[in-house]
Protein backbone atom coordinates (compact mmCIF):
# COMPACT_ATOMS: atom_id res chain seq x y z
CA UNK A 1 0.00 0.00 0.00
CA UNK A 2 1.39 3.31 -1.35
CA UNK A 3 0.07 5.29 1.39
CA UNK A 4 -2.09 4.39 4.75
CA UNK A 5 -4.20 6.77 7.19
CA UNK A 6 -5.39 5.47 10.17
CA UNK A 7 -7.58 6.65 13.05
CA UNK A 8 -6.46 10.26 11.71
CA UNK A 9 -7.53 12.93 14.21
CA UNK A 10 -6.56 17.09 14.12
CA UNK A 11 -8.13 19.11 16.95
CA UNK A 12 -8.04 22.99 16.90
CA UNK A 13 -8.66 23.85 20.74
CA UNK A 14 -12.06 21.74 21.04
CA UNK A 15 -13.06 21.60 17.50
CA UNK A 16 -12.09 18.27 15.97
CA UNK A 17 -11.37 19.27 12.20
CA UNK A 18 -10.85 16.05 11.48
CA UNK A 19 -11.80 13.04 13.49
CA UNK A 20 -10.93 9.46 12.91
CA UNK A 21 -10.62 9.03 10.17
CA UNK A 22 -9.23 5.95 8.29
CA UNK A 23 -8.34 5.72 4.52
CA UNK A 24 -5.59 4.21 2.26
CA UNK A 25 -4.28 4.70 -1.43
CA UNK A 26 -2.51 2.29 -3.99
CA UNK A 27 0.31 3.11 -6.02
CA UNK A 28 -0.70 4.86 -9.32
CA UNK A 29 -4.18 5.00 -8.06
CA UNK A 30 -6.68 7.98 -8.63
CA UNK A 31 -8.65 8.51 -5.11
CA UNK A 32 -11.27 12.00 -4.97
CA UNK A 33 -11.53 13.45 -1.74
CA UNK A 34 -14.80 15.00 -1.27
CA UNK A 35 -17.14 16.91 0.97
CA UNK A 36 -19.05 20.35 2.18
CA UNK A 37 -16.48 23.31 2.83
CA UNK A 38 -15.41 23.17 6.33
CA UNK A 39 -15.13 18.83 6.26
CA UNK A 40 -11.91 18.81 6.82
CA UNK A 41 -10.14 17.70 3.45
CA UNK A 42 -7.54 20.59 3.58
CA UNK A 43 -6.82 19.56 7.28
CA UNK A 44 -5.88 16.12 6.36
CA UNK A 45 -4.22 16.71 3.23
CA UNK A 46 -2.14 19.31 5.15
CA UNK A 47 -1.38 16.27 8.12
CA UNK A 48 0.18 13.46 4.87
CA UNK A 49 2.12 16.43 3.72
CA UNK A 50 3.76 17.30 7.12
CA UNK A 51 1.92 20.72 7.74
CA UNK A 52 0.41 19.59 10.55
CA UNK A 53 1.20 17.09 12.88
CA UNK A 54 -2.33 15.35 14.04
CA UNK A 55 -3.47 14.87 17.50
CA UNK A 56 -3.30 11.09 17.24
CA UNK A 57 -3.79 8.65 14.09
CA UNK A 58 -1.06 7.32 11.87
CA UNK A 59 0.10 8.39 8.97
CA UNK A 60 2.20 5.26 6.94
CA UNK A 61 3.89 6.17 3.21
CA UNK A 62 5.35 2.66 1.73
CA UNK A 63 5.23 1.10 5.16
CA UNK A 64 6.64 3.34 6.85
CA UNK A 65 5.45 5.78 9.72
CA UNK A 66 5.50 9.40 8.64
CA UNK A 67 3.12 10.57 11.34
CA UNK A 68 5.57 13.42 12.71
CA UNK A 69 7.69 14.27 9.92
CA UNK A 70 7.51 17.52 8.66
CA UNK A 71 6.20 18.68 5.35
CA UNK A 72 10.29 18.86 3.87
CA UNK A 73 10.75 15.20 5.05
CA UNK A 74 7.50 14.13 3.31
CA UNK A 75 8.49 15.71 0.23
CA UNK A 76 11.84 14.42 0.08
CA UNK A 77 10.09 10.51 0.31
CA UNK A 78 7.68 11.50 -2.68
CA UNK A 79 4.73 13.03 -1.05
CA UNK A 80 4.06 16.81 -3.14
CA UNK A 81 0.96 19.00 -3.21
CA UNK A 82 -0.74 21.58 -4.66
CA UNK A 83 -2.58 24.61 -2.70
CA UNK A 84 -6.28 25.46 -2.63
CA UNK A 85 -5.17 29.62 -2.79
CA UNK A 86 -2.54 28.77 -5.18
CA UNK A 87 1.04 30.02 -3.60
CA UNK A 88 3.41 31.13 -6.26
CA UNK A 89 6.94 33.32 -6.04
CA UNK A 90 5.20 36.31 -7.67
CA UNK A 91 8.86 37.64 -9.08
CA UNK A 92 10.64 34.49 -10.03
CA UNK A 93 10.23 33.22 -13.95
CA UNK A 94 8.31 29.98 -14.95
CA UNK A 95 11.60 27.98 -15.26
CA UNK A 96 13.50 29.27 -12.20
CA UNK A 97 10.35 28.87 -10.02
CA UNK A 98 10.11 24.66 -11.24
CA UNK A 99 13.55 24.77 -10.74
CA UNK A 100 12.82 25.52 -6.99
CA UNK A 101 10.60 22.33 -6.41
CA UNK A 102 13.96 20.27 -8.48
CA UNK A 103 16.37 21.46 -5.94
CA UNK A 104 13.92 20.90 -2.87
CA UNK A 105 13.88 17.24 -3.72
CA UNK A 106 17.51 16.49 -6.02
CA UNK A 107 19.40 19.26 -3.81
CA UNK A 108 21.78 21.26 -5.55
CA UNK A 109 24.69 18.64 -5.76
CA UNK A 110 22.27 16.51 -8.17
CA UNK A 111 23.86 18.86 -10.87
CA UNK A 112 23.47 21.87 -12.86
CA UNK A 113 22.54 20.09 -16.16
CA UNK A 114 20.47 17.13 -14.22
CA UNK A 115 18.16 20.00 -12.88
CA UNK A 116 17.42 21.79 -16.02
CA UNK A 117 16.68 18.50 -17.38
CA UNK A 118 14.28 17.94 -15.28
CA UNK A 119 13.15 21.54 -15.06
CA UNK A 120 12.65 21.00 -19.12
CA UNK A 121 11.05 17.84 -18.97
CA UNK A 122 8.18 18.98 -16.56
CA UNK A 123 7.61 22.71 -18.44
CA UNK A 124 7.11 20.27 -21.92
CA UNK A 125 4.35 17.68 -19.75
CA UNK A 126 2.47 20.46 -18.53
CA UNK A 127 2.57 22.79 -21.63
CA UNK A 128 4.50 25.87 -20.50
CA UNK A 129 7.61 25.51 -22.57
CA UNK A 130 7.03 29.21 -24.34
CA UNK A 131 6.34 30.52 -21.09
CA UNK A 132 9.72 29.39 -19.19
CA UNK A 133 10.80 33.55 -19.23
CA UNK A 134 7.37 35.07 -17.91
CA UNK A 135 7.26 36.05 -14.47
CA UNK A 136 5.04 34.02 -12.03
CA UNK A 137 3.07 36.87 -11.40
CA UNK A 138 2.05 37.77 -14.82
CA UNK A 139 0.61 34.29 -15.30
CA UNK A 140 -3.65 34.23 -15.74
CA UNK A 141 -4.93 32.50 -12.63
CA UNK A 142 -4.98 29.07 -14.80
CA UNK A 143 -1.51 28.76 -15.49
CA UNK A 144 -0.21 29.57 -11.86
CA UNK A 145 -1.95 26.62 -11.24
CA UNK A 146 -0.61 24.90 -13.49
CA UNK A 147 2.59 26.53 -12.62
CA UNK A 148 2.14 24.97 -9.36
CA UNK A 149 1.57 21.31 -10.37
CA UNK A 150 4.71 21.86 -12.53
CA UNK A 151 6.60 22.82 -9.11
CA UNK A 152 5.11 19.86 -7.31
CA UNK A 153 6.05 17.34 -10.42
CA UNK A 154 9.45 18.66 -10.17
CA UNK A 155 10.08 17.19 -6.96
CA UNK A 156 9.51 13.83 -9.12
CA UNK A 157 6.16 12.83 -6.40
CA UNK A 158 4.98 9.15 -6.06
CA UNK A 159 1.70 10.37 -4.53
CA UNK A 160 0.35 14.30 -5.90
CA UNK A 161 -2.43 15.83 -3.10
CA UNK A 162 -4.15 18.27 -5.52
CA UNK A 163 -6.22 20.78 -3.48
CA UNK A 164 -8.94 22.32 -5.56
CA UNK A 165 -6.84 22.51 -8.70
CA UNK A 166 -10.11 22.96 -10.73
CA UNK A 167 -11.46 25.46 -9.40
CA UNK A 168 -12.16 28.86 -10.85
CA UNK A 169 -11.48 27.48 -14.28
CA UNK A 170 -13.53 27.71 -17.44
CA UNK A 171 -15.52 24.17 -19.00
CA UNK A 172 -11.96 24.11 -21.73
CA UNK A 173 -9.58 24.77 -18.91
CA UNK A 174 -10.88 22.38 -16.70
CA UNK A 175 -11.17 19.55 -19.66
CA UNK A 176 -7.53 20.05 -20.03
CA UNK A 177 -6.39 20.04 -16.62
CA UNK A 178 -8.65 16.62 -16.28
CA UNK A 179 -6.49 15.22 -19.81
CA UNK A 180 -3.01 16.63 -18.30
CA UNK A 181 -3.93 14.69 -14.82
CA UNK A 182 -4.41 11.51 -16.53
CA UNK A 183 -1.29 11.86 -18.37
CA UNK A 184 0.64 12.32 -15.21
CA UNK A 185 -0.89 9.18 -13.81
CA UNK A 186 -0.26 7.69 -16.69
CA UNK A 187 3.26 7.89 -15.45
CA UNK A 188 2.81 5.64 -11.91
CA UNK A 189 1.88 9.29 -9.69
CA UNK A 190 -0.92 8.48 -7.36
CA UNK A 191 -3.34 11.13 -7.19
CA UNK A 192 -5.72 12.37 -3.96
CA UNK A 193 -7.69 15.00 -5.39
CA UNK A 194 -9.90 17.06 -3.37
CA UNK A 195 -12.25 18.69 -5.41
CA UNK A 196 -16.14 20.83 -5.48
CA UNK A 197 -16.20 20.22 -9.63
CA UNK A 198 -17.74 17.06 -9.41
CA UNK A 199 -17.63 16.61 -13.00
CA UNK A 200 -14.15 17.31 -13.04
CA UNK A 201 -13.68 14.50 -9.56
CA UNK A 202 -16.17 12.29 -10.95
CA UNK A 203 -14.61 12.10 -14.28
CA UNK A 204 -10.69 11.74 -12.92
CA UNK A 205 -11.31 9.61 -9.98
CA UNK A 206 -11.34 5.50 -9.72
CA UNK A 207 -12.68 5.85 -6.19
CA UNK A 208 -14.10 8.59 -4.11
CA UNK A 209 -13.91 8.96 -0.21
CA UNK A 210 -16.26 11.49 1.27
CA UNK A 211 -16.23 13.27 4.63
CA UNK A 212 -18.52 15.69 6.53
CA UNK A 213 -17.44 17.15 9.88
CA UNK A 214 -14.41 15.70 9.59
CA UNK A 215 -15.31 11.93 9.79
CA UNK A 216 -15.78 9.45 6.83
CA UNK A 217 -19.32 9.42 5.43
CA UNK A 218 -18.68 7.08 2.31
CA UNK A 219 -16.18 5.09 0.07
CA UNK A 220 -16.56 3.63 -3.00
CA UNK A 221 -16.92 3.87 -7.19
CA UNK A 222 -18.19 7.72 -8.37
CA UNK A 223 -21.51 5.94 -9.22
CA UNK A 224 -21.71 4.43 -5.71
CA UNK A 225 -20.83 7.83 -4.15
CA UNK A 226 -23.26 9.79 -6.15
CA UNK A 227 -25.93 7.31 -5.59
CA UNK A 228 -25.40 7.41 -1.78
CA UNK A 229 -27.89 8.38 0.47
CA UNK A 230 -25.58 10.08 3.28
CA UNK A 231 -23.97 11.60 0.28
CA UNK A 232 -26.95 12.88 -1.48
CA UNK A 233 -28.54 14.46 2.05
CA UNK A 234 -25.14 15.97 3.19
CA UNK A 235 -23.60 17.33 0.05
CA UNK A 236 -24.68 16.87 -3.12
CA UNK A 237 -28.24 17.25 -3.06
CA UNK A 238 -31.20 15.64 -4.28
CA UNK A 239 -30.97 16.95 -8.08
CA UNK A 240 -27.44 15.59 -8.66
CA UNK A 241 -26.59 13.10 -11.57
CA UNK A 242 -23.60 11.11 -12.07
CA UNK A 243 -24.45 11.65 -15.81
Amino acid sequence: MLLEVINLSKHFGGLAAVNNLSFSIKEGEIVGFIGPNGAGKTTTLNMIAGFYNPTSGTIKFEGRDITKFNAHKVCNLGIARTFQIVRVFPEVNVFEHVMIGAIAREGIRAGKESLKQRVTEVLELVALTKMKDALAKNLTAAYKKRLELASALATKPKLLLLDELAAGLNPTEIDETLTLLKEINKMGIALLVVEHVMKFVMGLSERIIVIHHGEKIAEGSPSAVATNKKVIESYLGEGYSVA
